[in-house]
């Protein structure tokens, strides 16, 4: 055996799948629906190394047959909208419902409500502005640690993971018979277009800037030294105790000077400048105007009235969050993230398209952002009065490849038919409930029990399952030790979920754990309330299909604008499936008139919890419910099957593509080597593409349930 080129394959992959971070290794997942015959393993093992090479150059990958997908979506809501409607989430002031999430490390993965861009701090833990900057720069040691981890097999790693059984995902629509294809293999084969309130798609389309005479010129870009900027940002982030920075004017003119000025106000908000003659020489002297909050603030007067106060655009990104693409924009334009406002937040892992307004920021500033950043475009500038507000989106149109299929042609068509005219069942996808070995709905239930001894313990006890290595430290010495502070010196990054309970253990002490967990941003604690309702919604669903069926019955539950209302006996053949509504449990809701309700009575009694008072003495933590349809019908869905030869070329343009002038894909003809299915669909906020894409190909979601079928037909 020790000779076998497989065991030898098979050892390189696993070292090398070691050396990756958890969530890159969650993609890499290759997995098969039964066991095959030895003589082809070698060139499965090829296309396992092929990807991991893929995802080492950060090529994200999941390949997904039969049985198995992790996938991220893009989809978000608006609370605020959804607390008016009764509809779907039930997230407090704003929300997500799908990916990714928060600006934060949390090795929970907890999915939900980013903060707003325009949010301020007003949900922020209470800390000083010195430990928001030191933990600044503590982020550049995020990726330490990461190469200490043992080579552990991923697939035991994810066995104590969760399964789509776990979370009550159990039921299909559709009678056809399912069928293998790889999502993913490229990040480009899942792009997503925001659909504006007006409806309108979100495209890339136009990168010229709109022409304002009150603009400076290009040279503001090009006048200040490297050596000059760095002294600029230095204090404008008050980084030294300097209060001013003079800069000669070496060839002064006025024309020069103003330039200076001009490229100072604008690339550095906070600072104002003035002419000084020292010796005999000009120097343009920057100093700051309105101290920390300048940075906030950017200043009024030097904005044109007749011009509205945000700039709004749209960004097209490539493997790359909207957190982070913000958090990315704000650092190059030298302002605060929540100068930014925006729709809703995308998926990291895909092409994605949406639109952004910035406060006071110039369309020329933000397309000389263009010849800066890789994998980011800005274009389609306007200025505009208002900012733009979470969950204002219609929701997300998707254009998503599946290479490598194996179904027939027949199969397909039965397949994506059922999809247009039946949809798919709107469970909540299985990145809602977290990656480790502790459910984030185990968490949301401690809480709402008050078990706060409980809370602390599942956020911070060792697990099995991929974590990074000062995770897995951390964890380790708070086992031991129970001393926050001792625990928190093992994170190099600080601002993951677990780092902010331990820094406010340390400041509370241990007897006041509800104080030591407000510290955590307050979106992010409604997170894991939110999975629990998810959990109890996902489990009542699949009991109300296995009991009635895809047909409403006396009982079930219809919105009448706001409020929800129980279908009598005489109006059911006045409603479809699609109309029926299934509460999430809160004080605000109302639940079927049939067996489901005495359902949602024993699951929360079986969780200790009493579903006629689900206020909490917390009042952060009282969960009034929403209503969310139990069928989803996506609109505007088209497919088609084409044949290629190369897996590694595009199936399809982008708006790049387009801009460029790109031809568009040749295929090749009906005998290719490979076949893959392109799918396009527009789906409303708050559902999950993952669950459509588990309906077409008829598949368990899990990653646990990959992992253990990636390796089955190995051993």
């Amino acid at each position: 055996m020790l000779g076998c080129p497989c065991c030898w394959f098979f050892r390189v992959a696993l070292a090398a799948a070691a050396l990756l971070r958890p969530e890159q290794r969650a993609r890499l997942l290759v997995a098969r629906s039964a066991p095959r015959a030895r003589s082809q393993a070698p060139g499965s093992l090829k296309c396992f190394l092929g990807s991991l090479k893929m995802e080492m150059t950060e090529m994200t990958g999941v390949s997904l047959k039969r049985g198995s997908v992790a996938v991220e979506d893009n989809d978000s809501v608006a609370p605020g909208e959804a607390k008016r409607q009764k509809v779907s989430e039930c997230c407090p002031t704003k929300g997500q419902d799908g990916l990714e999430n928060n600006s934060l490390a949390s090795s929970e993965k907890v999915p939900g409500p980013p903060k707003t861009a325009g949010e301020g701090k007003k949900n922020s833990d209470p800390r000083s502005e010195e430990e928001e900057e030191e933990e600044e720069e503590e982020d550049g040691l995020s990726e330490e640690g990461e190469g200490e981890e043992e080579a552990e097999s991923f697939a035991n790693m994810m066995k104590h993971g969760l399964t789509e059984l776990d979370v009550g995902i159990t039921k299909f629509v559709s009678s056809h018979q399912g069928f293998s294809g790889i999502l993913k293999e490229r990040y480009s084969d899942f792009v997503v277009h925001e659909i504006g309130k007006d409806g309108r798609i979100s495209h890339l389309s136009d990168l010229s800037v709109p022409v304002d005479e009150e603009d400076p010129s290009e040279d503001v870009f090009t006048v200040l030294t490297a050596e000059e900027k760095q002294r600029l940002e230095e204090l404008q982030l008050f980084k030294n105790k300097e209060t001013s920075v003079a800069i000669e004017v070496i060839e002064d003119t006025k024309e020069k000077r103003t330039v200076i000025h001009q490229a100072i106000k604008s690339l550095f908000p906070g600072l104002e400048t003035k002419t000084e003659d020292r010796e005999g020489k000009k120097y343009i002297v920057a100093y700051h105007a309105a101290g920390k909050k300048a940075l906030a603030n950017p200043r009024k007067h030097s904005w044109p009235k007749s011009r509205g106060s945000y700039c709004h655009f749209v960004l097209y990104k490539e493997n790359k969050d909207t957190m982070d693409a913000i958090n990315l924009l704000s650092k190059y334009l030298r302002v605060k993230p929540n100068i930014f406002s925006y729709m809703g937040t995308k998926d990291k892992r895909a092409i994605t398209v949406q639109e952004i307004a910035v406060l006071k920021i110039t369309a020329q500033r933000l397309a000389h952002l263009n010849k800066c950043l890789m994998n980011f475009k800005l274009g389609n500038f306007s200025y505009q009065k208002n900012p733009l507000k979470l969950g204002e989106l219609q929701g997300n149109h998707f254009t998503v490849v599946l290479r490598n299929i194996t179904g027939t042609d027949d199969q397909v068509e039965q397949a994506m038919n059922s999809l247009k005219e039946i949809g798919f069942i709107n469970y909540y996808g299985m990145q809602r409930f977290g990656t480790t070995a502790v459910p984030t709905y185990q968490v949301g239930r401690a809480i709402l029990q008050n078990s706060w001894a409980e809370v602390m313990d599942l956020i911070l006890k060792p697990r099995s399952g991929a974590e990074k290595g000062y995770l897995v430290k951390c964890r380790e010495e708070w086992a031991k030790t129970k001393d926050p502070a001792a625990a928190l010196r093992k994170l190099p990054v600080k601002r993951c979920v677990e780092g902010q309970l331990l820094r406010g253990l340390s400041k509370y002490g241990l007897k006041n754990i509800v104080s030591a967990f407000g510290i955590i941003p307050r979106n992010n604690r409604l997170m894991y309330i939110h999975s629990y309702q998810s959990y109890v919604w996902n489990n009542m669903v699949s009991k109300r299909i296995e009991e009635y069926g895809l047909n409403p019955v006396p009982g079930d539950l219809v919105l009448k604008g706001a409020t929800a209302a129980c279908i009598e006996e005489d109006d059911v053949n006045n409603y479809s499936i699609h109309d029926v509504v299934m509460p999430l449990p809160g004080f605000d809701v109302i639940y079927p008139q049939h067996k489901i309700s005495e359902a949602y009575r024993e699951m929360l009694t079986a969780d200790n919890l009493d579903i006629d008072n689900m206020r909490h003495k917390i009042r952060d933590y009282s969960l009034s419910g929403a209503y969310r349809k139990i069928i989803i019908r996506p609109q505007n869905v088209s497919w088609e099957v084409v044949a290629y030869d190369d897996p590694k070329i595009p199936l399809f343009n982008t708006d790049v593509d387009n801009l460029e002038g790109k031809p568009p894909p040749v295929f090749a003809s009906a005998e290719g080597k490979y076949r893959a299915l392109k799918m396009d669909f527009s789906l409303p906020p708050s559902t999950y593409a993952t669950m459509a894409i588990r309906e077409v190909l008829k598949m368990d979601t899990s990653i646990k349930n990959q992992t253990q079928l990636n390796t089955t037909w190995l051993r």
